[in-house]
């Protein structure tokens, strides 16, 4: 797993936080402006949410984005791996390698428990405690 949130899943988080705040749908432009990216950028972002049927994308002159998802009903983890993919990549944290049980790197026990605290983190992390902060 990374150690890291990419600017993609963290756009991803406050886009969803933003979107069940709006009163009406948001363009791309107007999106893209209330979370400091470009516009070209949105679609990257936006795209993995709306084929999660997270958000729903309308296209037209009256259309933009929304959020058909409550806050409550997803975790941070899911967010992260939907924008970014699975978190176990197999790939060892000291080299670039596989490690596992059977063929442990040096730091295996103590990544791997690491690991296992920080998923239960982020899966038992709902948006809607990430959008009283944000």
């Amino acid at each position: 797993m990374r150690l890291e949130i990419t600017q993609r899943a963290d756009l991803a988080v406050r886009a969803l936080v933003l979107l069940k705040r709006s009163p009406s749908r948001l363009k791309s432009a107007d999106l893209a402006a209330a979370l400091g990216t470009t516009a070209g950028f949105v679609p990257h972002v936006m795209g993995p949410l709306v084929r999660a049927g997270w958000v729903r994308s309308v296209p037209g002159p009256t259309g933009g984005y929304e959020a058909v998802v409550a806050l409550d009903a997803l975790s941070v983890l899911e967010i992260v791996e939907e924008v970014d993919g699975p978190t176990e990549s197999g790939r060892c944290v000291v080299a670039d390698r596989s490690c596992d049980a059977a063929a442990p790197c040096a730091l295996h026990v103590a990544w791997a428990r690491a690991r296992r605290e920080l998923v239960a983190s982020l899966a038992g992390l709902p948006l809607a405690a990430v959008a009283v902060t944000a």
